[in-house]
């Protein structure tokens, strides 16, 4: 694990987390966590730092989880539940062919399917996927 000055006093397992962490997707068991002030600067991070393909909130509080999910510009953004889910078998596409986080994601001719984008908001109550 790898945080800012909070999460390692918290911790003092955890590393010093790098400009670099905040934009880098490991692909392994590897977390970088910052704790934010507010839901404007959780929003802000997520705009400046994400992936824009998958932000979940953990919260009790329903407005906020409302506006995470308004205002986060993702494809899949989550209220209480896991990212793992963000999978083509899970969403009932069949296998998984691609991701895109790409606004317009087809070249050449286009109609209106290929115009079309999606931005999928899941809310749950804690699921996790194994």
């Amino acid at each position: 694990m790898r945080g800012d000055d909070t999460v390692q006093r918290a911790d003092s397992r955890v590393r010093p987390a790098s400009d670099e962490d905040w934009d880098t997707e490991y692909l392994d068991l590897i977390l970088a966590v910052k704790v934010v002030d507010s839901l404007d600067d959780a929003i802000a991070f997520i705009e400046r730092h994400g992936s824009h393909l998958a932000d979940t909130i953990v919260t009790g509080d329903a407005d906020a989880a409302r506006r995470f999910a308004r205002e986060v510009d993702s494809a899949t953004v989550y209220v209480n539940a896991s990212t793992r889910f963000t999978d083509g078998f899970e969403f009932g596409f069949g296998a998984e062919t691609g991701i895109s986080t790409n606004r317009l994601h087809a070249r050449g001719p286009m109609g209106l399917n290929e115009l079309t984008t999606y931005k999928y908001v899941i809310a749950g109550v804690g699921q996790v996927r194994a």
